[in-house]
């Protein structure tokens, strides 16, 4: 490998100085980057190379300075960020929810009249592009793509060593569990001792059964609340779960990065994570090796909604909102070096190469309209393509709607629900209080 890149830690104390400053030896102009990625992640290594470093290759009048963490320690380091009032020049970000201050104090600048400038607006979906769709009221970041926060990941091998089949209603999941308990199967397997699992990947989806697809739109109009018998009743369905045993206790043990080697291993019938999640199990092109090998993803390996719950609201619905992308700082004087080098850089990161990159690892799929092949994709890829055209009804993701530590307390209160510690009622009086004290 010709060079590596380099992953700097820098102080926000010395951030101005290093924006500012080229670097006089090479008449390079810096930008700092603060990035989101998951090192132990199939092909994350072979993403410095065919990312990060090519871009360098391609321009080398440009110096990238990147600060990469995942996780909650981006999420604080983010936020650190955002209170100082200055990001970095290019950043990792979400539409809303988790970037919400970066939105509501403006630090990220639109990046619409560069996408025209450049006669790319068109070039991406409509629904990626509309202002409205983000916090900011404006495209603060061009987002990968749409994202589903709930997938039900179904490993057939494990269903047919125990005679069983795909359930199509909860009851008939719940049915399973004894089943697949006495041929030493759990039931699903969840990374719940994570912060922000539950809310996002099941939680949501359950959220939306009950209440609707505006149910986060009554709340933050003031014209319902967290204490409301729907989503008391998408509570008390998590707490069923636990009850019936088709999520275990195990699950509030259970780490985010080892869960989807348990699920590769057979250690469940079933996983329950995002969309994204699919890259795990995909060939590593730096080692060859799949987590899940691709004959074994395509005639083991089911991408499904969660099963008709009783007494939902709506039937098939899902949770998703628009992905992440890269936001350039609101700081960057207008016209700079620096602007140009940052807008080079998220051109690029948001560009066909780099998307059709992160289509074939499945890190996400395309907001681009065109200039993408889709023949080369693993199985598994080609069902979470089927898996979109099944959906119906969208709802919200809760923590792409609430901010704060308004999707905090709920997570935490689910992992509590979860050990018998609090009751439904007490989780939705706690969430209603953290959203009162957030206004």
């Amino acid at each position: 490998m010709k060079k590596m890149v380099t992953v700097v830690m820098v102080a926000a104390a010395v951030l101005g100085s290093v924006y500012a400053l080229g670097d006089k030896k090479t008449k390079q102009t810096v930008i700092t980057v603060l990035d989101y990625q998951d090192a132990t992640a199939p092909n994350s290594f072979e993403d410095n190379k065919l990312i990060w470093e090519a871009f360098e290759a391609a321009h080398p009048d440009i110096k990238i300075e990147r600060e990469v963490l995942f996780n909650e320690p981006f999420h604080q380091k983010t936020a650190a960020y955002a209170a100082s009032g200055k990001m970095p020049d290019v950043f990792y970000m979400w539409p809303a929810g988790r970037s919400s201050a970066i939105h509501e104090k403006k630090l990220a600048k639109d990046l619409t009249p560069f996408m025209k400038k450049d006669g790319i607006y068109n070039d991406y979906s409509k629904a990626c592009v509309d202002p409205a769709a983000q916090a900011s009221g404006y495209v603060a970041e061009i987002p990968f793509g749409l994202t589903v926060s709930h997938m039900l990941y179904v490993n057939k091998a494990v269903l047919e060593d125990c005679g069983l089949s795909i359930p199509k209603t909860y009851d008939e999941l719940k049915a399973q569990v004894p089943v697949l308990k006495a041929k030493g199967y759990e039931t699903i397997l969840m990374a719940n001792m994570d912060d922000w699992v539950m809310q996002s990947c099941l939680f949501s989806a359950v959220a939306g059964r009950f209440g609707g697809a505006d149910w986060a739109d009554k709340i933050k109009a003031g014209k319902a609340k967290f204490t409301d018998k729907s989503f008391l009743d998408a509570v008390k369905f998590i707490k069923t779960l636990y009850d019936d045993g088709v999520l275990s206790q195990k699950t509030l043990a259970t780490s985010y990065g080892d869960v989807v080697g348990q699920f590769a291993s057979k250690k469940g019938a079933y996983l329950i994570d995002g969309d994204w999640r699919v890259g795990a199990f995909l060939t590593d092109t730096s080692t060859g090796k799949a987590l899940i090998p691709p004959a074994d993803q395509k005639k083991n390996i089911e991408l499904i909604n969660f099963p008709e719950i009783p007494g939902e609201k709506i039937h098939g619905s899902n949770s998703s909102t628009l992905g992440v992308g890269y936001g350039m700082s609101s700081k960057l004087k207008k016209g700079s070096k620096e602007e140009k080098a940052a807008w080079e850089l998220i051109k690029w990161l948001s560009g066909p190469y780099v998307q059709q990159r992160r289509l074939d690892t499945g890190a996400s799929f395309p907001s681009l309209n065109s200039g993408i092949k889709y023949d080369n994709i693993e199985p598994l890829s080609q069902k979470r393509a089927q898996f979109y055209t099944a959906q119906t009804i969208s709802t919200p993701v809760f923590d792409s709607v609430f901010e704060g530590d308004v999707p905090s307390v709920l997570n935490a209160d689910l992992q509590a629900l979860g050990l018998g510690k609090k009751t439904p009622e007490q989780v939705c009086k706690d969430v209603q209080a953290a959203w009162d004290a957030s206004k």
